[in-house]
């Protein structure tokens, strides 16, 4: 399908560097015309996604935000918190039995 005039939402979002999300919303805002194909599969001319990247109205969403160490371990503490809770109270039940 590479040489095809017709490409999927997901090769028009590699085109100009956007989510797949970003194609939806400009092919609802009436941006992209959507074309349906047998009725089933959401079609894209590739000209016109070429000519929508080459105007420059849509701008690049390849940005990416910094995992600080502080959401790391707010991230461990709310994903394990079952598992850290446990091992708490086996260690608590373990150094009673020890210790008594």
């Amino acid at each position: 399908m590479a040489d095809s005039q017709y490409i999927s939402v997901r090769e028009a979002a590699n085109l100009l560097g956007v989510s797949e999300k970003k194609i939806m919303d400009l092919i609802q805002s009436t941006d992209l015309k959507a074309y349906k194909i047998a009725d089933q599969f959401l079609r894209l001319k590739k000209a016109e996604v070429l000519a929508l990247r080459k105007s420059g109205e849509v701008k690049n969403e390849n940005v990416q935000f910094e995992y600080t160490a502080g959401e790391r371990i707010r991230d461990l503490f709310y994903f394990n918190s079952f598992y850290i809770v446990s091992l708490v109270i086996i260690g608590v039940l373990i150094s009673i039995i020890l210790y008594s």
